[in-house]
């Protein structure tokens, strides 16, 4: 919302409500969800779907620090059909869904912002898809690694402390497929793996994992 005055900015803050989800929450909030506009302040909030009959996740998205959602709702009014999933202690701002399209419309330079972000949320979706089609997991599980390195610190972030089964959540694969390639960039010199914990040994040999053109593969 950087684009609105600090007048504007004050009175929107004075409508959003402070909530904090605590960590493992898993789907207790959904008409929540649906009904209100919210923006991350603090912790990782897991956005996924889940096949009943089979148990098998897909996570589209893990939501940080200046995410906001569900912009979908925002945009088409219908409900969201996918699942939330506090990973840390989740604080959020919200409002009331009406009342944040009624910001949107009376402050229609807030697009600016908004517009953007739902398209890197969709060119997001789509490299998921592309990926998941066309790449091997061992180039996927690269690809996920590299994209969550601080650009500055070169630290691994997000996803460092994240389970196997989190990580095969992210690439559309299973917990023991990621855990094998896991020991093998291990191997390989490119990743420490600790208790809980995924460094980064050797950026350049992960930059060539992530550059290979593999056919998809288990």
């Amino acid at each position: 919302m950087k684009d609105l005055d600090d007048k504007e900015l004050n009175a929107l803050l004075n409508e959003l409500e402070k909530v904090v989800w605590p960590k493992s929450t898993c789907n207790i909030y959904r008409e929540r969800t649906s009904n209100h506009f919210h923006f991350v302040i603090s912790g990782r909030l897991k956005v996924y779907q889940i096949d009943q009959d089979s148990g098998r996740e897909f996570t589209f998205f893990l939501l940080k620090k200046n995410d906001a959602f569900d912009t979908l709702c925002l945009l088409d009014g219908s409900e969201h059909n996918v699942y939330y999933e506090a990973l840390d202690k989740v604080v959020l701002l919200s409002l009331p869904m009406e009342k944040m399209k009624n910001w949107v419309r009376a402050h229609p330079h807030i697009n600016k912002n908004l517009l953007p972000y739902l398209s890197h949320q969709m060119r997001t979706l789509e490299e998921y898809a592309s990926n998941i089609t066309l790449i091997d997991i061992s180039t996927r599980l690269a690809r996920l690694i590299l994209s969550n390195i601080n650009s500055e610190s070169r630290e691994l972030e997000l996803i460092n402390d994240l389970s196997d089964e989190e990580l095969a959540h992210l690439i559309g694969s299973t917990r023991a497929v990621v855990n094998r390639h896991l020991q093998q960039f291990k191997n390989d010199g490119i990743i420490y793996l600790g208790r809980k914990k995924l460094e980064i040994k050797d950026l350049n040999l992960l930059l060539d994992k992530a550059n290979r053109n593999g056919a998809s593969a288990p």
